[in-house]
């Protein structure tokens, strides 16, 4: 954990600590369940919630794009270049992550996304492409994003199913489990949980992003209330 990063946070005048887990690389041969097993598990405490972070899971549902593997069509080649530039990251303005943004939403429905944003800009408003083209568009990490090899020379698709990825672990392992999107600037979003989970509380109790944005490897985080 990076020195900026906080062991402990409060939540709603109650204190709880994140522990962030070093795993190896994963890759598409591995699966949640077992990195859980493996990594998470021998220090699970009753009460305790587990995040993980999206891209490691689309990692393991093998939704990491190597660019080089990608045909970039010329909808993709026109389009990233009308993408607002944004401080968090690249997101869909490269080529590749646009091919794969059309890949995943279908083009008719990028291309009304994009004239719609392109409208709404106009008028002050921000977001409107994202809101249409759906979350998938928005969770895709774009080459570069990744500093850990090979992943850096991939595009990260976001993960299927979240919620039911999620709800599966709990059903293993007992522990409520949460997909968390977030990045160093203040982003921070439950894309998907096990049952009964407070999307707020994870999303207060993560704010800060206690698993770093860099090559941590560290893709699950215990969240504990502190005695």
């Amino acid at each position: 954990m990076s020195k900026q990063k906080q062991a402990s946070i409060l939540v709603d005048g109650i204190e709880f600590e994140r522990i962030p887990l070093k795993t190896k690389i994963l890759t598409a041969e591995d699966t949640m369940a077992e990195i859980v097993r493996t990594y998470a598990l021998p220090f699970l405490e009753d009460g305790d919630v587990v995040a993980i972070s999206e891209s490691p899971l689309a990692i393991t549902q093998g939704r990491a794009v190597p660019v080089a593997e990608l045909r970039i069509g010329p909808l993709a080649n026109v389009l990233w270049r009308f993408v607002a530039k944004v401080p968090y990251g690249i997101g869909l303005r490269a080529p590749a992550s646009m091919q794969c943004a059309i890949d995943e939403c279908g083009a008719p429905r990028i291309v009304f996304a994009a004239a719609i944003g392109a409208i709404s800009k106009l008028f002050g408003r921000k977001g409107d492409f994202y809101r249409i083209a759906g979350m998938q568009a928005a969770l895709i990490d774009a080459s570069g994003t990744s500093p850990v090899p090979p992943y850096h020379e991939t595009v990260i698709k976001g993960p299927l199913n979240p919620a039911a990825e999620s709800q599966a672990l709990y059903d293993e392992f007992g522990y409520h489990f949460a997909v968390m999107d977030i990045n160093d600037i203040g982003g921070c979003w439950m894309i998907g949980s096990s049952k009964g989970l407070s999307k707020h509380f994870m999303e207060k109790v993560m704010k800060d992003n206690p698993q770093g944005q860099g090559d941590e490897l560290t893709p699950l985080c215990i969240v504990r209330r502190k005695a």
